[in-house]
Formats: structure tokens, sequence, C-alpha cells
């Protein structure tokens, strides 16, 4: 087997569901292009970070002195089926409002995860190279396009939800990459489109989504209740529904997410009661409660002010639905 093979195989061996390896070149000119005019139109909303560093976020040889390659890898995520929801002892009254939470989040905190797995495979790579090799782990934690990398690599294509589709998976799967100075053989992207499916730009309850391929994420539930700060406008308020922390609509609506297998890693920490939280008691919550809750959650990030800005949405618009 080759060297790429032999990396591959330990990423599945640690955990991962797909695995592939580009170049650290620019992107393609027409990712810039795109990203570029996503920024100018404002279309990143408050946040600011996307606009940082920019000349990093598309060339990856610019996140390390002498960098050659790019592994990326892939989780799913995607709940078991029929466990998704939260037993019926663990679900609130239908007397009393709860919120939904997105997919995602009925896992721990991906970030950590997926971080120590990487770091076990860098290790890895050095001990199969004989040699000192340097790499930068990144889990959302530097600018890069990681989307157009995955891509490139081989991982999938970027659907018209702006999700990476695996052909496998399907679009539920976390990305995260190894940048690297060791000299790797490239994967050969593999092409695919949503042709003329439109399912995710209907289910969108905001329009966030636009005809024209371009994803306006001011408008999405995902950013409004997870990335924006402060007061959300009552009209993107009441079309957040029940929706508590993120959404999964245009996610639900793709025929290769109804295809795709359930996340089948055991290590994975996966919580079904999450799904639904009952919102009088996430208006409770104290900063005490709220860590002891959630501090290995995706949902920590929000703090429990967002949290409940989120319930109130949510129980204003449960009041309306009467």
């Amino acid at each position: 087997m080759s060297f790429e093979d032999d990396i591959k195989d330990k990423a599945i061996e640690l955990g991962f569901d797909a695995v592939g390896i580009t170049d650290s070149s620019v992107i393609g000119s027409e990712q810039v292009e795109y990203f570029s005019e996503w920024i100018g139109a404002g279309y990143a909303g408050r946040m600011e970070y996307m606009q940082r560093d920019f000349e990093k976020r598309i060339d990856p040889s610019k996140l390390l002195e002498n960098a050659r390659s790019v592994i990326v890898v892939g989780l799913n995520y995607k709940p078991v089926r029929g466990k998704a929801k939260a037993p019926d002892a663990a679900r609130p009254p239908r007397d009393r409002p709860a919120g939904r939470v997105a997919d995602y989040a009925l896992y721990e905190d991906y970030h950590p995860f997926m971080k120590e797995r990487l770091r076990k495979l860098g290790e890895s790579i050095n001990s199969m190279a004989g040699e000192d090799v340097r790499f930068k782990i990144c889990v959302d934690s530097a600018p890069l396009a990681e989307r157009a990398l995955a891509v490139r690599a081989g991982l999938g294509f970027v659907g018209k939800n702006r999700m990476v589709i695996n052909h496998a998976l399907g679009p539920e799967i976390f990305l995260a990459e190894i940048v690297t100075t060791v000299k790797l053989q490239a994967d050969k992207a593999i092409s695919g489109n949503c042709g003329d499916c439109t399912k995710c730009l209907e289910a969108c309850p905001t329009g966030a989504l636009r005809a024209d391929g371009q994803f306006d994420a001011t408008k999405c539930i995902s950013y409004l209740t997870i990335e924006h700060k402060g007061s959300i406008a009552d009209e993107h308020a009441q079309r957040i529904g029940n929706r508590l922390f993120g959404c999964d609509e245009c996610v639900a609506a793709c025929p290769h997410q109804i295809e795709a297998p359930a996340c089948g890693n055991k290590q994975f920490r996966f919580y079904p009661r999450r799904s639904e939280l009952e919102l009088e008691e996430v208006l409770r919550l104290s900063g005490e409660s709220f860590g002891r809750e959630f501090g290995d959650s995706p949902i920590k990030r929000l703090g429990p002010e967002g949290l409940k800005r989120n319930a109130r949405i949510c129980a204003t618009n449960a009041m309306r639905s009467k």
C-alpha cells in the first residue's frame, strides 16, 4: 500500500468516516469569486471572522510555512434513525412548549473530538514518514475554505444547500483538516451536482438559500439562533418557529440525506434527549446549570442568555400558533 493509503486507513481507524488529500495551492478562481461576492453582498452578516485573513482563507499554504498538502477528513453526524427524537420519558409533555435542536448539537462538541484524533493522525504521519513532519490542525480554528478543499480532495460536491454532499454519507458531515509539509499524492475531485432538484430551496423557511446560488446567512435560522448577537427582528423571529438552536430544514429535504447512513461511531457521544428542550426549563437555567447541562455540547458557545433569547422567541411563536 502507498503512504497515502496508510494515512487514510489510520484516519478511518481513528473514527473518521471520510478522508481525502489535496495540495496546498490556492482554491479555484470560481470559488474565490463566489466567496468574494458573498462577502461583498453582506451575506456574512456579523460573522466578521469570515472577512478576516482573506488571503489565508483561499490559500492554505499561507497557514503553515512550506505547506505542501492538505488532508481533509469528514465525520458523519446524522442521528441514528428512530433515536433522533428524545425517548418519550425524556420528551417534554405536549402541553409544555419545547424547542428543537439541530442534529449536529445532539452530539458532544465535535471540535475537541476531531482535534484530538487529528493530533493522533499527525503523530502517526510523523512515525510513518520517518522524519519530523510539521502540520497544522484546523477544526474551525483557522481561516480556511474547507468546503472548496473538501471538494478538491474528493469528499463530495457543494449542493444547493451550500453543504458538502458526500455520495455515501450525505450532507451531514463535519469537516476538519491537517495542513502539512509532507508531499502527498492528491486525490481527484468527484463530480456531482443537484441537477434540477430544488427541495432544499423550497424547504428553507426564510429564503436564505437563493435561486441564484447565493446563500444569505443573515436570513438563515442557524445563523440567527447561533451566530447573531442581540435581538432578532420580528420578521425573522416569527419564521424561527420552535427552532431553539439551529435549523435542519434544507438538509432534511435533501434526497442524499434521506438515503445516507446514520452515524455509527460509538465513541462520538450522542444525546437524543437534547433534540427537544422544554422552554420553561431553558428560561430557568443559571450560568452554573447551563454549564452542567451543555458543557460538552456545541450549545455551550451560545451561552445561557443567547439560549434564553431563542427560548423566548420559541415561546412567543408557540403562543401565536394557538
